[in-house]
Parts: C-alpha cells; sequence; structure tokens
C-alpha cells in the first residue's frame, strides 16, 4: 500500500489525478484486503492472477474496481492435472473451465450488485469471444481479433453474435450458500483449490522475475551521465 501511496503522489505532481489511475494487484488474500482499503480511499484497483470463484467473490466484496480472470491458463492447467474441486465441476457440465469461472463470476457480481467490472484475459480463439460476449472487458491478441474481422458469422452458426452474458441471466443463476459467504482469511485459504494456488504462485514468480529485470535495467540506465 505504501508504493501505492507513493505513485498516487507522483502521479499528482504531475497533475494526474487519482481517477485517471488503476493499480494491479495479485489476488492473494493480503492483495484482496490492500484492495479493500485503497478502494475506500478512492483508489482504485485492478485484482489479477484469479483463477477461483472464491478469489472473484472476495475481490468483489472488496470492492475492486476490475477482477481479472485468464481464461486460457485455467484451461491449460486443467489439461493437464486432475483434482481441482471447481475445475471438475465443470468438467462434468461439459464446460470449459476458464469460460465457466467467468460466467460465474460475472453472474456473482452483477447478481449481488458489486460495482466490480469483470475483465477476461488469456483468450486464445475466436470462439472464446463469442461465448464471452456480454463481459466488461476482454483482453483479445490482435491475430484473434484480425480473425473475427475477417470472418463472417452466418444468423444459424453455432458461435453467433448473441450476448452469452448479461444482467437479465445473472439475477436468474443460483449460488450455493457456501458460495455467498462473507470471505474472511479462513473461508478464503480453504476454498483455494489446486489449479489456483498453483497458477497464483507462478503468476507472483513471474511478477518477481519482471520487477529484477527492470530494476537491474535502470540501474544500468541511471542516473543518465552528466547528471
Amino acid at each position: 500500500m505504501g508504493r501505492v501511496h507513493d505513485l498516487v503522489k507522483l502521479y499528482q505532481e504531475i497533475e494526474v489525478p487519482p481517477e485517471r489511475l488503476l493499480f494491479k494487484i495479485p489476488s492473494t488474500w493480503q492483495g484482496i484486503e490492500a484492495s479493500r482499503l485503497l478502494e475506500s480511499e478512492g483508489i482504485q484497483t485492478h485484482m489479477t492472477f484469479v483463477y477461483s470463484f472464491c478469489q472473484a467473490a472476495a475481490a468483489a466484496q472488496a470492492g475492486a474496481s476490475v477482477i481479472q480472470i485468464f481464461v486460457g491458463r485455467l484451461r491449460d492447467w486443467a489439461r493437464n492435472h486432475a483434482g481441482d474441486p471447481e475445475v471438475e465441476t465443470a468438467r462434468r457440465r461439459g464446460e470449459d473451465p476458464g469460460l465457466a469461472l467467468v460466467t460465474k463470476a460475472y453472474n456473482y457480481i452483477h447478481k449481488y450488485g458489486h460495482k466490480s467490472k469483470l475483465m477476461a484475459a488469456a483468450i486464445r480463439n475466436k470462439q472464446d469471444v463469442f461465448n464471452l460476449l456480454g463481459v466488461d472487458y476482454i483482453i483479445s491478441p490482435l491475430k484473434i481479433l484480425q480473425s473475427l474481422k475477417d470472418s463472417v458469422t452466418p444468423p444459424d452458426e453455432k458461435y453467433s453474435l448473441m450476448r452469452r452474458l448479461s444482467p437479465q441471466s445473472a439475477a436468474s443463476y443460483n449460488f450455493s450458500d457456501a458460495e455467498l459467504v462473507k470471505w474472511d482469511q479462513y473461508s478464503f485459504s480453504s476454498a483455494m483449490g489446486p489449479a489456483a494456488v498453483e497458477l497464483l504462485a507462478t503468476g507472483l514468480d513471474g511478477y518477481a522475475n519482471q520487477s529484477k529485470r527492470v530494476e537491474e535495467l535502470f540501474g544500468k540506465i541511471w542516473p543518465p551521465p552528466n547528471v
């Protein structure tokens, strides 16, 4: 939180208001609690590395501005692993686990009036885009956007341009009592399945390595010569 406050001050010095800023935070329990406090101060947060419903629901309860789910990464994990309750539930229903998580999180956010916007990322093909039509934000690779631009979609095609996610459909979605708890650290940790634990850890390691490389780069160029 201290780093976020420092960055807000730096941007204020160049007259960039807080409402123009969005701070990306990993969706650990500590990160979600930081989001809760920052949002209460009017600082917008973007929760990333969300791979389970408990992460999405807890982030929504915290008032996070944006919640990002990586569809393709969860799908890839499911192809090579077993034993995650959420993944297995989606499989039994014949659903893709990444798409199923986005759908469930969207319905939760919109059914219960949370302010959060849901972002779907790690999109792997145009069918993913069609299946997620209606979600608040989609991050799509350029090649998929080009594929969408070049494709013709007849009205009777399986993946037609029909909205799949909407506040109306969210209103009729049923959640279990266990999914509607007020999330705390214990319930959050208990609900984190193997997929979320592993993928979150991988994401955090990647962040740490990227930060180290950036610091090394700046160490080579700063301070500039003759200063």
